[in-house]
């Protein structure tokens, strides 16, 4: 411990101090010039001294460690090192194989689709869009998706206005609200999620996440779930996880999920609510379970209800308020719920079996919605319910897909055209042609100003 020499209270200063253990008579006088104002550092055991008393006699400022040429090129050493490595990174990382090109400005306002449905139909363009299930029109873009690649383009001629790309494999992508969700493949799951502005193509927010091969996305309001076999994620319109159920990979609190075991079939959501087909070990049938898009933990789902259906094989076609309207194939019956997971009513259901004989692919049954409407494709027909309280209104044999809303007609895709409905009665009021080029399967109908979109299948097609 360093120790401090002082003059006694009655002592002269200017009288010469007797030599003590560590000062000899052949000491240097201070170089007092160089020593005014040094910091005074005591050991840790030491009072803390007040630094305007003068320096030891003989004693100098500590000389830095980093004055000499060895210690600067160690630091130069250092310097290069974190550098070279910061390269490194930015080379092997996400980032660098990420292609961002935004629009300057937003895109420009597009007239109202027509009142009535034009006699006639003609492709303005088409271009592969395979990771977009439903077309995605919004803010006057049209947005593709395929591949790696999510582009914004204008909707009469279908050029560029920004894209956004990554070196990964689109697993699926999604409007929720004005914003476009892009969900990307990496290692062995759907777990990079990018979310953008539909106008600019601007990036507003980013995830990881654990969603499952084959995932798809459930939209309702603010919030967004993946669906999956074992496990269903739940986030917020900002991307903040909200939810997990199932299968949880990390799990922090334990004995928080309601039921182990358990695999999953189709998924709908509404009201800030998620209902899941769940068939679990032990359960004579297939089991409906209704709980919060949110809660205190994002780990510990608050159930509203689950209750074992009267059948297997059952499917949720769609959840709107407390309501959910479930398939029973086996019993050719179509079922509502309550949100006290009682039975409200049942109707009978003449579907051919093929089309409900397996889960729809991603979890989710080819549904649309209208301002009055609920429509479901059920692979050979378009059945209609009513939006408040889901009950069946009518259907149309023979189509392609469900209907939606252009202008202020109701249209639904069949083979070789579109037909026009009456919405509440589903008369048809007249049919439009429309040259698919040989393309017979599905359809998904979207639209964005006077332009109907067509998803047939991995094409998305303008008409005008």
């Amino acid at each position: 411990m360093s120790e401090r020499w002082e003059a006694a209270p009655d002592e002269d200063p200017a009288r010469p101090v007797p030599a003590g253990p560590e000062q000899t008579s052949n000491d240097v006088e201070p170089d007092t010039t160089a020593s005014i104002g040094t910091e005074d550092v005591l050991d840790a055991e030491s009072a803390p001294v007040a630094d305007t008393e003068p320096p030891l006699a003989g004693k100098r400022a500590r000389r830095s460690p980093w004055n000499r040429t060895r210690d600067r090129a160690i630091a130069a050493g250092i310097v290069a090192l974190v550098a070279v490595t910061g390269v490194v990174i930015g080379v092997n990382s996400d980032s660098a194989a990420t292609v961002t090109q935004v629009a300057a400005t937003l895109p420009p306002g597009l007239p109202p689709a027509p009142a009535q449905v034009p006699g006639s139909l003609t492709e303005l363009w088409q271009a592969p869009s395979s990771a977009t299930p439903v077309p995605i029109g919004e803010a006057n873009s049209v947005v593709t998706a395929d591949k790696g690649e999510v582009l914004g383009r204008d909707p009469y001629t279908g050029d560029v206005r920004w894209r956004y790309s990554r070196d990964l494999e689109l697993c699926t992508v999604a409007l929720a609200g004005i914003k476009v969700d892009a969900v990307y493949r990496k290692d062995t799951g759907c777990s990079e999620v990018t979310q953008l502005d539909t106008g600019t193509g601007r990036r507003t927010a980013q995830r990881n996440g654990d969603a499952e091969l084959g995932t798809r996305l459930v939209v309702d309001g603010s919030h967004i779930t993946t669906t999956g076999k074992k496990l269903l994620n739940t986030w917020r319109d900002d991307l903040v996880k909200s939810m997990e159920y199932g299968q949880v990979p990390a799990i922090v609190n334990a004995n928080k999920q309601p039921r182990t075991g358990c695999t999953y079939g189709t998924v709908a959501a509404a009201a800030g609510k998620i209902g899941v087909i769940e068939r679990c070990p032990g359960d004579p049938a297939d089991r409906f379970t209704v709980y919060r898009a949110t809660n205190d933990e994002a780990d510990d789902p608050k159930v509203d209800y689950s209750t074992v259906l009267a059948g297997k094989n059952a499917k949720v076609v769609a959840m709107s308020g407390d309501l959910a309207l479930i398939v029973l194939p086996e019993e050719k019956l179509l079922v509502i719920y309550g949100g006290d997971g009682l039975q409200k009513s049942a109707y009978p259901l003449d579907v051919p079996a093929a089309d409900l004989a397996r889960d729809p692919e991603g979890g989710i049954m080819t549904t649309s919605w209208t301002a009055q409407g609920v429509y479901w494709f059920t692979g050979s027909k378009t059945m209609a319910f009513s939006r408040d309280d889901l009950t069946p209104r009518w259907s149309l044999n023979n189509s392609t897909g469900p209907g939606v809303t252009f202008g202020e007609q109701l249209v639904v895709p069949i083979q070789g055209g579109l037909a026009v409905l009456d919405e509440l009665t589903g008369t048809t009021v007249r049919t439009v042609g429309v040259d698919r080029r040989g393309y017979s399967g599905p359809v998904q109908l979207s639209s964005v100003g006077p332009v109907l979109l067509e998803q047939r299948g991995p094409t998305l097609v303008a008409l005008k």
